[in-house]
């Protein structure tokens, strides 16, 4: 609760900070502050339950260890994403502060989210975290393929949204309530009326995570969207996604699982295939790390499928993971003056720590052992195995994973063993390379020693 309120609050004071603060660096400061203390209200209600604000949500709401751990991974990955990107998002038009009151109201709807009780507020959260996007997505009006992408996004977005409406109405009808948990119980007289509820969620949810085959919309909004935005949208929005996934599926239909458990896995195997497979194809850098957020998200999507214990804390370490590999590897694409492959060449002669950072990051990405993708990677593995029924599902995982080295490599490659120039645009500040170095360190010590974040997950 104190998260939530605190979020929606800062989100109005950066709205005033425009006006009333003329100074960009005073507007990114003031982000930078209010994005800290909601991180340090969420931990201190987590871990020592200090509740600034209380009221009585009527049971629509539901802040337990599981949704505050989650949400303070989030918090703690935006904090570093306004870190090493809020100063590039100047770059993108002139209403700055603006831009940081929209990801506020966007955290706003991702506390929701990981803690909805209710339909209905899952409804609501949803449409907070989706109309700031599609402004965001289309925030460079001199960008024509940014007005594309953010009209693309509004209508598919629009239609997922209709889907969840009906799913909602569906099973309003079949069970009487909107409460979730426990919503469906053992198949009845009304199984066709739910069971057609439930895949209508299951699709809209789908398509809000780019899960196949509803994932068409993702490169095109990702490639259009301004760089340093689509670093948020391919990372904190993508695993609040699956935090409201993992939330709506097991507290509403883990009892009728064998329902639809093997359509999920069906959609985990379509998902890896086709974000892997087209992800070897790409030229541009940036449209590559769009096709590979659909193949990880195929890896979190195993979560949904598996609902156990192995999946949860695999959730949350593959959410840390990947959101710290990608917001970094996004903080340098955006400085490249080409964001091809060859715009990589020879990046390690002329920016040395940029690189091995860089290559840090991939690595983690293709889960290469050492790092926290790897883990991460493994514990989605080990949930697939722990239902005992698709072992398939579990060696085509790894097919996949072994294809995505090909890809990500290939960036390694470019800055280490080819000749080029490997210009940025602007300067690196050491500050900057500072906090990529930690991320970087980061990445590695949860791959090593994946208890320093799991273990707050139980204590």
């Amino acid at each position: 609760m104190n998260a939530l309120l605190l979020s929606a609050v800062m989100g109005v004071v950066m709205m005033f900070s425009s006006f009333l603060l003329k100074m960009k660096v005073a507007q990114r400061n003031v982000a930078i502050g209010g994005m800290l203390a909601i991180l340090l209200v969420n931990v201190l209600e987590g871990w020592w339950g200090v509740h600034f604000f209380s009221f009585n949500t009527k049971g629509l709401l539901y802040f337990d260890h599981f949704s505050l751990f989650f949400t303070t991974i989030v918090f703690g990955c935006t904090f570093l994403f306004f870190l090493l990107s809020a100063k590039d998002m100047e770059n993108v038009g002139v209403s700055y502060a603006e831009y940081f009151a929209l990801v506020f109201f966007i955290l706003c709807g991702i506390s929701l989210v990981s803690s909805f009780r209710s339909l209905l507020l899952l409804f609501l959260g949803i449409e907070i975290i989706s109309i700031p996007l599609y402004i965001l997505t289309g925030s460079d009006k001199r960008n024509l393929k940014g007005n594309e992408a953010s009209l693309k996004y509004f209508l598919m977005g629009a239609f997922s949204t209709g889907l969840m409406l009906m799913g909602i109405t569906l099973l309003y009808g079949a069970s009487g309530t909107f409460h979730t948990v426990g919503m469906l119980t053992e198949p009845g007289k009304e199984q066709p009326l739910a069971m057609a509820g439930l895949m209508l969620l299951m699709f809209s949810m789908s398509f809000k995570v780019s899960a196949a085959p509803f994932h068409f919309w993702t490169p095109d909004v990702y490639d259009g969207a301004p760089t340093v935005f689509t670093s948020f949208m391919a990372t904190i929005v993508k695993a609040a996604g699956f935090m409201a996934f993992i939330r709506l599926f097991y507290d509403a239909f883990y009892l009728v699982q064998s329902w639809w458990q093997l359509i999920a896995a069906v959609m985990v195997a379509l998902t890896l295939l086709i974000g892997n497979i087209t992800a070897v194809f790409q030229q541009s850098v940036k449209r590559m790390l769009a096709y590979s957020s659909i193949a990880q998200a195929g890896f979190m999507m195993i979560a949904v499928m598996a609902l156990n214990e192995s999946a949860f804390e695999g959730l949350m370490l593959y959410a840390a993971a990947y959101c710290m590999a990608t917001i970094g590897l996004f903080a340098v694409l955006v400085k490249m003056k080409d964001q091809s492959f060859e715009g990589f060449n020879g990046l390690a002669k002329e920016q040395p720590v940029l690189a091995a950072a860089c290559a840090v990051f991939l690595m983690s990405l293709a889960g290469i052992p050492l790092t926290a993708g790897f883990l991460a990677k493994f514990y989605m593995l080990k949930a697939a195995v722990e239902t005992g029924r698709y072992l398939w599902l579990v060696i085509l995982a790894v097919l996949m994973a072994a294809v995505s080295v090909y890809y990500y490599f290939r960036v390694i490659q470019a800055m280490y063993f080819k000749e080029g120039t490997g210009l940025l645009i602007g300067f690196a500040s050491p500050a900057y390379k500072w906090i990529l170095s930690i991320l970087a360190v980061l990445i590695i010590l949860l791959g090593i020693f994946p208890n320093l974040l799991l273990n707050w997950f139980y204590f």
